[in-house]
């Protein structure tokens, strides 16, 4: 579906499951993402307002996966509502991101690209910022979590800012 270099991204099938929830539930992953069960990943599969998709790495091999919602809001807001990444430190996080913003905009009528992170979720904040989103706000102590109440910051990019972004002379 969406290719670069050095990574491709793929509609993901039921014999990939397996992977999703390992990735999901992997202690590096699990704390920064919600978990769903298989019946609620392979129902996603079928819906027409999710796509779900699997980052390959140059070698074809399953690096994470991408699950995008909202791709028939009638407001043209698409939310990335998971984006995990099971081979840390090679960009293949960037990459998948930058995929998905020109694709969101330059492909479909998309008015604007959104997600929430974790409060905690530095690392992952700084990505989303670099490729161009903007913090909107933090729901505050929303999720109730194992160790208690954790809250979320919501980012967002819009079209005009994707524009500019993309006309804009580098040096």
């Amino acid at each position: 579906m969406l290719h670069s270099d050095l990574i491709n991204l793929r509609p993901t099938t039921l014999e990939d499951l397996d992977f999703v929830l390992s990735a999901e539930g992997h202690e590096l992953n699990r704390r920064f993402v919600g978990q769903w069960s298989r019946e609620q990943h392979a129902a996603a599969l079928t819906d027409k307002d999710i796509i779900h998709l699997i980052v390959e790495g140059p070698a074809g091999g399953s690096e994470g996966y991408v699950i995008l919602t909202g791709i028939q809001d009638p407001d043209l807001t698409i939310n990335i509502r998971r984006l995990v990444i099971q081979t840390k430190g090679r960009g293949y996080g960037t990459l998948t991101l930058k995929l998905l913003i020109h694709w969101a905009f330059a492909h479909t009528d998309t008015h604007r690209l959104w997600l929430d992170v974790k409060d905690h979720n530095v690392r992952a904040q700084r990505l989303y910022a670099n490729t161009g989103f903007k913090l909107e706000g933090t729901l505050r102590e929303c999720l109730r979590t194992e160790e208690g109440f954790e809250s979320i910051q919501i980012m967002s990019i819009l079209r005009h800012e994707y524009i500019r972004m993309n006309s804009s002379p580098t040096c």
